[in-house]
């Protein structure tokens, strides 16, 4: 699935940019809720995640979406942290919809991260995010269902996609992760690079890498290798880049999720840009053994790669505070008082 950001902005910054060059060989996401960045580069996708949704509700032209957001929450008959929580779901979905507004194709809608190790309650929220979009008209092929890699999460994912639900697993950190992911038939993954490399730039006391030995351009060249080399169906969407060359370093992945900043340097080079991965490249690599892996087996796994649990809870846990900011300031906006233990 190739696609342009879109014919207006490759004109206005010349065709030969690298970003125009990127969109010939991957399809570019924009990582991002600012409604204007969106509008500005037109991508075909966009991704959001509570960190997002909460840098998106501090805006003042989305002042008038958490109102409504809070109406309609309200006149659901609740108070208190069911009315906050229903707020927020609210205030995704009605995001989601602007964002859909201004692209052809898929939002990501993340679910509570509070339930990343719960597979039912993952499960029951995601199908209550997609009955809020269908409300207001929207098909539920053009949502994504953003989740965590846990392997409750990925538990989730599988009953979802069952149902005919796409997902998307966030927070991917590790091979074992992705491979899980693909046996449960998810529509596609989100492995981070930056996070990554931020973790081995402390753990080594280093100012920086090369590019070819970057640790998280390198994990997600492993796994767009391991799924090409063994025909999994399921997609990957490098995310969390530090800087453009870790983008151009993962040119011709299936899909790249770039923050608008990134998206700007893109247009800004202009450079001859080649491609890194492709799935001939893939069969050229160093060989991928097939993991095959159960909880005791994924758990085994996750718990001895000390970079990836350790990012994947820390994810989890931003990602919660993240909610957690925002429903402060739902709580001081409403003056909806605490339930009291």
């Amino acid at each position: 699935m190739n696609s342009t950001i879109s014919a207006t902005t490759a004109t206005s910054a010349q065709a030969n940019n690298a970003l125009a060059q990127l969109c010939q060989m991957t399809t570019v996401v924009a990582d991002t809720g600012d409604l204007k960045a969106i509008q500005q580069f037109r991508p075909l996708d966009a991704t959001t995640n509570p960190s997002l949704i909460t840098a998106a509700a501090s805006l003042p032209e989305n002042v008038h979406l958490i109102e409504a957001a809070y109406e309609q929450a309200r006149n659901e008959g609740l108070s208190g942290e069911p009315l906050l929580n229903r707020t927020i779901d609210i205030l995704t979905v009605k995001l989601g919809i602007e964002i859909l507004k201004l692209v052809e194709g898929r939002v990501s809608t993340e679910v509570d991260p509070n339930f990343s190790f719960n597979t039912e309650a993952t499960i029951s929220r995601a199908l209550e995010l997609l009955k809020l979009y269908e409300a207001e008209g929207i098909n539920k092929d053009r949502v994504l269902i953003k989740i965590a890699a846990t392997w409750q999460g990925i538990q989730a994912a599988r009953y979802l996609e069952e149902q005919g639900i796409h997902c998307n697993l966030t927070l991917i950190f590790n091979l074992h992760q992705a491979s899980a992911c693909a046996d449960a038939k998810v529509t596609l993954i989100s492995p981070f690079v930056g996070r990554i490399l931020d973790w081995y730039k402390k753990k080594e006391n280093r100012d920086s890498y090369p590019i070819e030995q970057d640790p998280g351009v390198n994990s997600v060249k492993q796994i767009y290798n391991y799924y090409k080399q063994h025909g999994l169906k399921t997609q990957v969407m490098g995310a969390s880049f530090r800087s453009s060359e870790q983008v151009l370093a993962l040119a011709g992945c299936d899909l790249l999720t770039i923050a608008p900043s990134i998206l700007q340097e893109l247009q800004q080079r202009h450079e001859h840009i080649q491609p890194q991965l492709s799935a001939e490249l893939a069969k050229q690599a160093e060989p991928v053994d097939y993991v095959e892996l159960d909880e005791g087996r994924f758990e085994e796994f996750l718990n001895r790669d000390e970079m990836a649990y350790a990012l994947l809870q820390a994810g989890i846990d931003g990602f919660i505070k993240a909610r957690d900011q925002l429903s402060h300031q739902l709580r001081e906006s409403f003056g909806i008082g605490e339930i009291k233990a």
